[in-house]
């Protein structure tokens, strides 16, 4: 098997949403699906069986909730990335799971090709939060009175919510990897977060970026 394969856990309640998934999955190339869960206990316990790169992970599940699992499987250090796949994009639901450890969230409706890409990004550890969740994100996650980014610092953060590469970043605007990692620890010190989606998320909410 190619190396270029990513293998999947998709994590949904409804058997109908996961043989979709499947489905769409396999009529693709470079995919590979190693498993289902219906909750959010069966996605850390297969997780850690299967180790997936990415898991597909619903949130709100009767058994077990996708925040919950996210939670858990960051504090195992697990490989696994985990992209949030729901239909809910109130901030109730998504500034939880990225809090959590949710590499990207994206909702249902998402094109097949934009799910893919998506999958792909977050395989990589790149950032993948949906303009329209990003854009629900209220109040809780602003912080008045911080310093605003420099050019340079929108610029970067710009490229991270399209989901750059940090040597892809480097690379577009002509500067060191070690200088784009330095930006975004200032952006992160500036919005108050830890990583790069809580960064994307909070720029959205402010109208920094979007």
């Amino acid at each position: 098997m190619s190396t270029d394969v990513i293998t999947l856990l998709i994590v949904d309640d409804h058997p109908v949403v996961r043989d979709g998934l499947r489905g769409m999955f396999l009529s693709a190339s470079g995919f590979e699906v190693l498993g289902e869960a219906s909750d959010g206990v069966e996605a850390v316990a297969l997780t850690a069986e299967l180790d997936p790169d990415v898991v597909l992970m619903d949130l709100r599940m009767p058994g077990g909730n996708g925040v919950d699992a996210i939670t858990e499987l960051t504090r195992r250090g697990a490989r696994a990335r985990v992209l949030v796949l729901t239909t809910y994009d109130t901030d109730s639901d998504t500034l939880p799971a990225i809090e959590a450890g949710a590499t990207g969230y994206l909702l249902k409706d998402a094109p097949r090709e934009e799910l893919f890409t998506a999958v792909r990004a977050a395989a990589e550890g790149r950032t993948v939060l949906s303009p329209a969740v990003a854009s629900r994100l209220v109040s809780r996650v602003r912080a008045p009175g911080n310093e605003p980014l420099s050019t340079r610092e929108r610029e970067v953060l710009a490229l991270v919510a399209k989901g750059t590469s940090n040597r892809a970043i480097a690379v577009e605007l002509f500067i060191s990897e070690a200088t784009v990692k330095t930006h975004l620890t200032h952006i992160y010190g500036k919005l108050g977060v830890k990583d790069r989606a809580a960064a994307v998320a909070t720029a959205y909410s402010r109208g920094i970026l979007g």
